[in-house]
């Protein structure tokens, strides 16, 4: 409470965050991570998440008051649930969530609201964790040590990244971009999400308003590029097996250009009309009916990235080359027609000159690519078009 000045950074090389509050009768430390299962090294982290939110507090100077205010709100703010109460232990059920929030100090609970209001003083740490599991079926919440948790948790994420070596310009700065970009991978598919976030407003008080919880196969792309250029390529194979087993066999419609983290194909959207949205900028979405757009670049970006990375990849399986052949041959078809393009515009369709270029990439680069695609490859007929 009052906090004077507040420090914020990630710990080391990690997703480990301290918030360090000064305040007039003394300094605190909040140190708050998504927790990796126990054990979990290098490229494991992440295959077996324990879905527990870990948070300390420590007492760095003087005396702090603190107080901590949980109020879940599953499906997006639809129900209230039902609060199973013990003095340091609440488990929140409601719908298909179950929350069980543990705390180093006692909670005081009121419907739909749990409260705590403690000192910490210097040298002092308060434990909270919150973990998920389904209301029907599945395993129980873990549970977990906050103190022991976070700091494996910050180990775990320090040994991933020290075990890329790169050494070109800006070192800081790639590392740091090459732990976002971990950190928004779905580590039991390969998928990497746009954003972590929906219905963040591009202009406030505007309405592109668009839900990215989601993989766009153009980002794909570019994240493979940029993990390969921070020396991060141990999980090449894992994220092309998503994306070729996520669009299947590819037809006469168009390509697709996203999916969900598990592969999902159909991502309809629909408006959470009943909530205000960030500062008041509506609407609110889930989903994003972007996923049944043509936006005819996305065939050249993913051959882009297969051969930048063919090399990482080595002896292509059946069902890369099916895919990277069914795309140039799409993109034969229909380069001469208009689309929506890479910023997505809901309106008439146009012809846009980066759609035009992705064509030409994606036909180019099949070209080169013709020695390990097989015996449908047909680079001649690609090179003529």
């Amino acid at each position: 409470r009052n906090s004077r000045r507040i420090e914020r950074a990630y710990l080391g090389d990690t997703l480990v965050l301290r918030t360090v509050h000064h305040t007039d009768s003394g300094s605190v430390a909040v140190t708050e991570a998504l927790a990796s299962e126990p054990g979990a090294r290098g490229h494991d982290l992440g295959s077996a998440s324990p879905a527990v939110l870990l948070r300390t507090v420590e007492g760095l100077s003087g005396r702090v008051r603190m107080s901590t205010d949980f109020m879940p709100r599953p499906e997006y703010g639809l129900l209230t649930p039902h609060l199973h109460y013990q003095p340091h232990r609440v488990v929140a059920a409601a719908g298909p969530v179950s929350l069980t929030l543990r705390a180093g100090v006692p909670l005081t609970c009121e419907r739909g609201r749990v409260r705590a209001d403690f000192d910490v003083s210097a040298g002092q740490v308060v434990g909270f964790d919150l973990a998920y599991a389904p209301s029907f079926g599945g395993p129980p919440a873990a549970e977990l040590d906050p103190v022991a948790a976070i700091a494996e948790t910050a180990q775990a994420w320090q040994v991933l990244q020290d075990s890329h070596h790169y050494d070109g310009g800006y070192p800081e700065l790639v590392r740091r971009s090459s732990v976002i970009l971990q950190g928004l991978t779905y580590r039991p598919s390969g998928a990497v999400v746009a954003a972590a976030t929906t219905s963040l407003p591009e202009q406030l008080g505007g309405d592109r308003n668009y839900d990215y919880r989601f993989a766009w196969l153009r980002d794909f792309s570019y994240t493979l590029h940029a993990l390969w250029v921070a020396a991060c390529t141990e999980d090449t194979d894992r994220h092309f097996a998503w994306a070729v087993r996520s669009a299947g066999r590819i037809g006469p419609e168009p390509a697709p250009i996203m999916y969900g983290v598990g592969g999902e194909r159909d991502l309809s959207e629909h408006v959470l009309d009943y909530l205000s949205g960030y500062a008041d900028s509506r609407p609110v979405r889930a989903g994003n009916d972007a996923w049944r757009q043509r936006q005819m670049d996305v065939p050249g970006e993913v051959l882009e990235a297969a051969y930048l990375l063919r090399d990482r990849l080595g002896q292509f399986d059946e069902e890369l080359r099916e895919t990277l052949v069914d795309l140039a041959d799409q993109t034969m078809d229909i380069w001469l027609r208009p689309d929506a393009g890479m910023w997505e515009i809901r309106a008439e369709e146009r012809h846009y000159t980066s759609s035009k270029v992705g064509c030409w990439v994606a036909l180019d680069r099949a070209v080169r690519l013709a020695p390990w695609l097989g015996e449908r490859a047909d680079a001649r007929r690609w090179a003529a078009a």
